[in-house]
């Protein structure tokens, strides 16, 4: 299945360096270019991309300002282009795919196309499954609730405590205390109630160590646990907002309502 991408820079050079290097990429299909962050935003909006490629410094709207400014919509992949090396804290904050370095390597690209590939293959794996689940409960409820009570996971298989290396150190958490984990690229920020760590693991594996009776994503970036959630606000486009026991606030988007439903 091809991978519907849009590329977006300010310097026709960079575009067209980067397509020439897409070519020996079959399944990268450009749906369209952009000069500028507006025109970006305005063809993200329009042709729904699978991945985009966004230059960083843009006049306007800069690459950080076009997320931000689809936070309304379930987004595409990111991968952040860039000359300048010091923006890549900050792209993995703002849960880039991946960060590359102009002029772009062949070999480094052919890295960060894999990992897109492994994102967008989870992406619509879950979506598949949640289709088929729902279509299910429509033809045959009591055979969806049978599988269901089925697949409910034994709680001793999952961690009660995980290791993390962190700043030289190794520190040992208790699950019960991290209050939500946000991904930032390929590594995760555990945050309890006095620190947050940094572990290097994907968020997919992570979720497989946790109980997820207790630790559910509500959004693409984020998990949290159930325990510590203390008011739900609902807010438009089916979004809502939860505040945690720290008083953080985390969004949860459209695609994770059904979370909001077992805490109301």
């Amino acid at each position: 299945m091809s991978i519907r991408t849009l590329l977006v820079d300010d310097e026709p050079l960079a575009i067209k360096g980067l397509k020439l290097r897409l070519e020996a990429h079959p399944d990268i299909e450009l749906v369209g270019e952009a000069g500028n962050g507006r025109e970006a935003i305005r063809a993200i909006r329009t042709h729904k991309p699978d991945l985009v490629f966004l230059d960083i410094q843009m006049p306007g709207f800069d690459g950080f300002s076009v997320v931000s400014a689809l936070a309304d919509i379930e987004p595409p992949l990111f991968v952040f282009v860039t000359a300048y090396s010091d923006h890549a804290i900050r792209a993995f904050e703002a849960q880039a795919v991946d960060y590359l370095m102009k002029p772009v390597e062949t070999d480094r690209l052919a890295l960060t196309l894999d990992r897109v590939r492994t994102r967008i293959s989870e992406r619509r794996l879950c979506s598949e499954a949640e289709r088929l689940a729902a279509r299910l409960a429509e033809v045959d409820p009591e055979s969806a609730g049978e599988l269901a009570e089925a697949a409910e996971p034994s709680p001793d298989r999952y961690e009660r405590v995980i290791s993390v290396k962190d700043q030289g150190q190794i520190f040992r958490v208790d699950v019960d205390t991290i209050e939500r984990i946000d991904a930032a690229g390929d590594y995760m920020c555990l945050a309890t109630a006095d620190r947050t760590l940094v572990l290097r693991e994907t968020m997919k594996d992570l979720e497989r160590r946790l109980d997820p009776r207790k630790f559910q994503r509500v959004h693409r970036s984020t998990i949290v646990n159930l325990d510590n959630v203390r008011q739900v606000k609902p807010h438009t486009n089916g979004e809502c907002f939860l505040t945690l026991a720290s008083g953080a606030t985390v969004k949860v988007s459209r695609s994770y309502r059904d979370v909001v439903a077992r805490l109301l």
